[in-house]
């Protein structure tokens, strides 16, 4: 079975050979229904890479912009295949829990393997786990969509989340310091605010990259966190603070 991450991708590059493409073209080369046909079509004008035609879909002239979001859907890398995986494991049948918007959280996503009930504002993650064969029950949440990293927020979704109790919260993050978690958003931050005080549990997946990256809002310090799943042991001085802090740090095989 080909994800729509990886089909995407395809029809990228086909529109690059051939500038237009039918929804029958779709259809036909990847043995779906118009439905996701038409679906895969919506997803990439929605995300600037194409334009809409009266039966299909057609090339921009912006090549950076084509190139910019299929390196975009190619960001499900081995490191964060593996982090999501570890994190499957933590999962427990017909348990409740929160995913944000990350794409190491959507590789957890695209690897759930139990009948769980997840609670996201992540449209990609949701979109996923509508597919999973686990019946999984999702709630999305809705509100303004973030075009850029696709993920709703409105108050009264924020003033939901403060009636519902996680199992776990599984969080990704643009950034760890020794100073805490960072998001490029202020939303993300604020939405990871209050899901880490409504869970029993708060699992940051991140892979190295983040570790002492950038970011412009800051939601939780050291100690408000209870897992962090990555792919590197971390410095020294982190690893320090995460052992003063009582955060268990688990390295994905």
């Amino acid at each position: 079975m080909i994800y729509q991450e990886e089909r995407l991708v395809t029809i990228l590059n086909y529109l690059k050979e051939n500038r237009s493409m039918s929804t029958s073209d779709i259809c036909d080369l990847y043995h779906v229904s118009r439905d996701t046909a038409r679906r895969d079509i919506v997803r990439l004008v929605e995300q600037g890479a194409a334009i809409r035609t009266h039966g299909g879909i057609a090339l921009l002239n912006l090549h950076h912009d084509i190139l910019a979001y299929r390196d975009r859907l190619q960001t499900y890398s081995d490191e964060k295949m593996r982090i999501g995986q570890q994190a499957t494991t933590l999962l427990q049948e017909k348990g409740c829990y929160f995913f944000n918007a990350s794409t190491t959280i959507s590789c957890l996503a695209k690897q759930l393997d139990k009948n769980v009930t997840v609670f996201t504002q992540s449209l990609d993650v949701a979109e996923l786990l509508s597919r999973n064969e686990h019946h999984s029950t999702v709630h999305l949440f809705g509100g303004r969509l973030n075009t850029s990293n696709r993920f709703f927020f409105s108050l009264t979704s924020m003033k939901e989340l403060e009636n519902i109790h996680f199992d776990s919260a599984f969080l990704g993050v643009a950034a760890i310091t020794e100073d805490g978690l960072y998001y490029q958003d202020q939303e993300d931050a604020w939405i990871t605010q209050l899901v880490a005080k409504q869970s029993a549990c708060t699992v940051i997946l991140a892979d190295h990259k983040k570790i002492r990256a950038e970011g412009r809002f800051k939601s939780l310090n050291w100690g408000q966190f209870d897992v962090l799943i990555t792919d590197q042991p971390l410095p020294d001085q982190m690893n320090k603070i995460a052992l003063e802090n009582g955060t268990q740090v688990v390295i994905a095989k």
